[in-house]
């Protein structure tokens, strides 16, 4: 299938037109996850038993043969099932031929969304993929595309805001959809009754966010620095952040700097890396300067760390609730700047 918009995917789910394969790829992954919830609800729309016709595999942790089975499963009370999938791009070549004969001939009565932070679309399997599903690229949204989702975003919680108030907020918050979801939020609550979002708000409410960088725990992460990226964690949980908010974050910056490394080691010139990986322009030197700091071996170890530590949150494997959640956060943060596992869990309990 040829290439979509994520206005075409929002006009074919309007028109209730559902496909059995889409593929969401990308690393604006706030607006690709609300994507795949979307296709979950239209596929599941009247059925008398939802909650038990979806599923989702991490390939990882789940045998490919695991989601085949769900694939192929009849649903229940429903006319379809929705099966959605992720961690599928480091598979061996045995379970991809068992992935690509599944999406030459899907089944009918399964919907099945593939789900990339990136794809090598030099693997036979995202050639497949590519070819046999609906596929929808989410990549980090530019400046323009930022201020038309946040002011779309505003229109949905009746509140209003200038152009210039809000292009404070997104020069604030950073290129991501999800950090911006969550303070666009808070300030529309802030300004009711009225609605009206004023730049004096924005100051009241971002006072602290102000002084962090939009890089600075990733810098911190990336130099080594424990004690700063723990104090400045620490800062972002007193501001109510999420733990998986949080989480994303460093995902996403760990992902892009590794990218930023590898085009820069090869030699490419700056303005080709801003091409690939959108960043607001006053944001350009710090990212840069954070890039040439960084070791690829061990962003790539970091990689590993954060994907675990995000199945240790949703499965509560460290323990469960908040608490569970920001400890694994604490911890992840004591490894990444080469700290014992103990060190962190021991500065949780102190505090």
């Amino acid at each position: 299938m040829s290439a979509h918009t994520r206005d075409d995917l929002r006009r074919a789910l309007a028109a209730k037109n559902i496909e059995p394969l889409y593929l969401l790829y990308g690393a604006e992954d706030f607006l690709r996850d609300r994507a795949a919830r979307a296709i979950t609800d239209a596929a599941l729309a009247g059925a008398a038993a939802p909650a038990f016709n979806e599923a989702t595999y991490n390939l990882n942790s789940n045998d490919v043969q695991a989601v085949i089975a769900a694939a192929e499963q009849l649903p229940m009370m429903a006319a379809r099932r929705v099966v959605r999938v992720t961690d599928f791009t480091k598979m061996s070549e045995r379970d991809e031929e068992i992935l690509v004969r599944y999406v030459t001939r899907p089944a009918t009565t399964s919907v099945v969304i593939f789900i990339a932070d990136e794809l090598d679309k030099r693997r036979r399997l995202s050639k497949a993929l590519l070819n046999a599903c609906y596929a929808v690229e989410f990549p980090v949204l530019t400046p323009a595309e930022l201020t038309a989702w946040g002011r779309s975003a505003l229109k949905e919680s009746k509140a209003t805001i200038d152009d210039r108030t809000l292009a404070h907020v997104i020069a604030l918050v950073g290129a991501n959809a999800r950090t911006l979801s969550i303070e666009l939020g808070k300030l529309a609550t802030a300004a009711l009754p009225s609605g009206h979002i004023t730049f004096d708000l924005v100051e009241a409410l971002t006072a602290r966010s102000r002084e962090l960088s939009n890089f600075e725990l990733a810098d911190h992460l990336i130099a080594g620095d424990r004690r700063r990226a723990l104090e400045t964690l620490q800062i972002l949980f007193e501001d109510k952040a999420e733990p998986l908010m949080l989480l994303g974050l460093i995902a996403s910056q760990y992902r892009r700097l590794s990218l930023a490394k590898e085009m820069m080691t090869a030699g490419a010139p700056n303005n080709e890396v801003f091409r690939v990986i959108s960043l607001l322009f006053n944001k350009r030197e710090d990212f840069l300067a954070t890039a040439r700091r960084a070791d690829a071996a061990r962003l790539a170890r970091g990689i590993v760390r954060i994907a675990e530590t995000d199945v240790a949150i949703k499965t509560s494997l460290g323990g469960g609730g908040a608490s569970g959640s920001r400890l694994q956060l604490e911890m992840l943060v004591g490894e990444l700047t080469g700290e014992q596992t103990a060190s962190a869990a021991s500065y949780h309990v102190k505090r």
